[in-house]
């Protein structure tokens, strides 16, 4: 062996070494900081959740599997009927991916929406985030009042607002309406 190579075998140790402390580093680091993490987004779903409850009882988060914009439910409980749910959708808007929690009742009619994350363009996308914006929504759903999903469909101040940022005023209503026709389908209170 050369003396070059062996230079370059002890340089390929020592980076090994460090690479090696590096990841248990960060892997402790990662299991000490994980339940503080699990626990900000549990409250802050939790924060997210109760005002979008419309007064009822919110029960556990239920998985959905399969569906392109439905990820979970939370049934929503007038003493031991199902008076509603609270749907977790996925959608897209101009800057990407966005998450959102919109409550409906059985009916389908929108009790409630809130975006929970989002990237969409400061300024405009963002004003998605805004409860004034999501007031567009509420009470809609029904067959004689449907989800706004055209800004022709909206009044003249709230279709001055939502100017500029049409791509997410489509991504969060189509959100919203799908999320509707699935509590229709899931057949309300049982």
């Amino acid at each position: 062996m050369n003396k070059d190579m062996g230079k370059n075998l002890r340089y390929g140790a020592i980076l090994l070494a460090i690479c090696a402390i590096c990841s248990l580093a960060l892997a402790v680091v990662n299991q000490i900081t994980l339940p503080v993490i699990q626990n900000h987004n549990a409250n802050a779903k939790a924060q997210a959740l109760a005002p979008l409850s419309g007064g009822m009882t919110i029960g556990d988060e239920t998985p959905v599997g399969g569906d392109e914009m439905v990820s979970s439910y939370y049934p929503l409980s007038k003493g031991d009927k199902v008076g509603g749910y609270i749907l977790t959708l996925k959608g897209s808007g101009y800057g990407g991916e966005f998450t959102l929690l919109a409550s409906y009742l059985t009916s389908g009619e929108v009790i409630s929406a809130k975006m929970l994350s989002d990237s969409e363009t400061p300024g405009l996308g963002k004003k998605s985030e805004e409860d004034w914006y999501m007031e567009m929504f509420r009470g809609t759903g029904t067959a004689d009042r449907p989800v706004p999903t055209s800004k022709g469909m909206l009044s003249k101040a709230n279709s001055d607002a939502v100017s500029g940022a049409s791509v997410t005023f489509g991504g969060v209503s189509k959100c919203i309406a799908y999320g509707s026709a699935y509590v229709v389908r899931k057949g309300g209170a049982k």
